[in-house]
């Protein structure tokens, strides 16, 4: 389980985001990520769903849990929700309401669609001027392709990111993760409470505009500035590094290891616990540069060595001699390994329907402030009524907005 209180307090303790209050406006996972880390860190997020369906990704399976998308369920927690037709004047109303008393709103509508609801940043920010409105798109709010709908795999491809992921010589390859997705969403975290921090000297709020394919371009860093140095149109190096050898997958007797030999003294000592010490002689692959330049003549001597032993053994003996070097985990030994219990990396929860909910940890480790995994992901309007009351509806008027279709 994930820690819920400082070390030695007993209690818990209020998140580093406690009092601040998160309106959720988005889908899927962009924007549901990037809420649910501000969630995590102790802010109160109010998710609102639309009354059929609810987010998209409560539909996107198998697998389910209990009825549950798991895919719903992992970008979820901490998070109440509530279930409003935003197409009715008194869902509006009430969506407005929570606006007003919101220090953050997150929406991943295609750019125009808040404004035409009545519910965009100038609307908004006119009522509220501190909220920090984030919008995050497919290509942003501003360009030739701001009015495109956007998807992870279309960033990816746009970005470039696919034609440097995948094996020389293959097919484009999309990493086995949404990265443009999640890449927004951490994007979109960090904007969000840098707009917070400035917010405290000005008072005022201001828009956080977050493309897919700005995220996924900016991820692309020393490999665009490859190209801004030779002008050479990069290509895929399946699991090796473009400037560094050997820093890849590498064949043994049994199956693949990662090694990952990042400096000239790691090289010397990796050829020594080899058996090849003659391998860090050679001129050839004397430096990384030189390794580099002769990548294709030293990967088959290296496979050659490791052929001899299996990658547990050799993991074993490059360990002991502190090469960085790891044998290719499945899923499933990674979210099991000792590393990723005792850094409390899967949390278990319980949820009304689909019982005991094992979910990835939060990576942040605060040690003042520490971020607790409260509650499982909502069922669909799990919340209005409570959320409804709190916002300063009489029982009458939920039944009223219950009746017309306005909540659910």
């Amino acid at each position: 389980m994930t820690s819920t209180a400082a070390p030695g307090s007993g209690c818990a303790v209020p998140g580093a985001l406690a009092g601040i209050r998160v309106l959720d406006l988005s889908r899927i996972l962009s924007g549901p990520l990037a809420t649910m880390v501000l969630a995590d860190l102790g802010a109160d997020v109010v998710k609102v769903e639309d009354t059929k369906d609810g987010d998209d990704t409560r539909q996107w399976g198998p697998p389910f849990q209990g009825g549950e998308a798991s895919y719903f369920l992992s970008a979820n927690r901490n998070k109440r929700g509530v279930s409003v037709d935003l197409k009715s004047e008194r869902g509006r109303e009430f969506v407005l309401r929570l606006a007003d008393r919101s220090d953050i709103l997150v929406e991943n509508f295609r750019p125009g669609t808040a404004a035409r609801l009545g519910l965009g940043y100038e609307e908004l920010s006119a009522r509220n001027p501190g909220l920090v409105y984030a919008s995050i798109s497919g290509y942003g709010h501003t360009g030739p392709w701001a009015e495109r709908p956007g998807y992870d795999a279309i960033a990816q491809a746009q970005s470039g990111m696919m034609s440097i992921t995948g094996e020389a010589g293959g097919p484009p390859m999309r990493p086995g993760v949404a990265t443009a997705d999640i890449g927004a969403g951490m994007w979109a975290a960090i904007g969000i409470l840098a707009a917070l921090h400035a917010r405290r000297s000005t008072g005022r709020g201001q828009h956080v505009d977050i493309s897919l394919l700005d995220g996924q371009l900016a991820w692309l860093t020393y490999v665009a500035g490859g190209y801004f140095t030779t002008g050479d149109t990069p290509g895929p190096h399946g699991s090796a590094h473009p400037t560094i050898v050997p820093y890849q997958a590498l064949a043994t007797a049994d199956g693949h290891l990662m090694i990952a030999a990042g400096n000239d003294k790691l090289w010397r000592t990796f050829a020594e616990v080899l058996g090849e010490p003659t391998l860090a002689a050679d001129p050839r692959f004397a430096t990384n540069p030189d390794r580099v330049r002769h990548r294709r003549e030293l990967i088959p001597l290296l496979e050659a060595a490791l052929a001899r032993r299996t990658s547990t053994e050799w993991a074993e003996a490059l360990d002991a001699a502190g090469v960085p070097c790891a044998p290719i985990s499945t899923v499933e030994q990674a979210l099991t390994s000792p590393q990723a219990v005792a850094r409390e990396m899967v949390s278990v929860l319980d949820h009304p329907t689909a019982g005991e909910l094992r979910t990835i940890g939060s990576p942040l480790k605060l040690s003042a402030s520490p971020v607790r995994i409260r509650t499982a992901p909502p069922l669909l309007g799990q919340h209005t009524e409570d959320v409804l009351a709190e916002t300063g509806y009489s029982a009458r008027e939920i039944e009223e907005l219950r009746a017309t279709g306005a909540v659910r």
